[in-house]
């Protein structure tokens, strides 16, 4: 069974850091495309970085571009996304994702809140 567990979400101040962890189970994560999601009230999910499968090229929304970065370990099968310089507009819940040809696989999520 497939499971992704989110944790690391929480309130900050507008101009700090948090780091999301997403612990893996059931699956081999290198072969995986991983991602990281995030949605508002109202609002469609977005993709705020992702790493494709076999790879470490990583991929980022403009918004996120140099304050984001995302990582995995291979032997931990953990994915991370690391949120520096965050503002008001960063508040969301947070979803790690899976992906392996059609099938996604999300994690319940984790809210992030940036205090102004």
């Amino acid at each position: 069974q497939v499971q992704l567990v989110e944790s690391g979400g929480g309130l900050v101040q507008a101009g700090g850091s948090l780091r999301l962890s997403c612990a893996t189970s059931g699956i081999t994560l290198r072969l995986w495309r991983v991602g990281w999601y995030r949605q508002v009230p109202g609002k469609e999910r977005e993709m705020v970085a992702f790493i494709p499968a076999g790879s470490d090229l990583t991929n980022y929304a403009d918004s996120v571009k140099g304050r984001f970065t995302i990582s995995r370990d291979n032997l931990s099968n953990t994915v991370f996304l690391q949120m520096s310089s965050l503002k008001p507009e960063d508040s969301a819940v947070y979803y790690c994702s899976a992906v392996l040809s059609t099938r996604w696989v999300w994690g319940q999520g984790t809210q992030v809140t940036v205090s102004p």
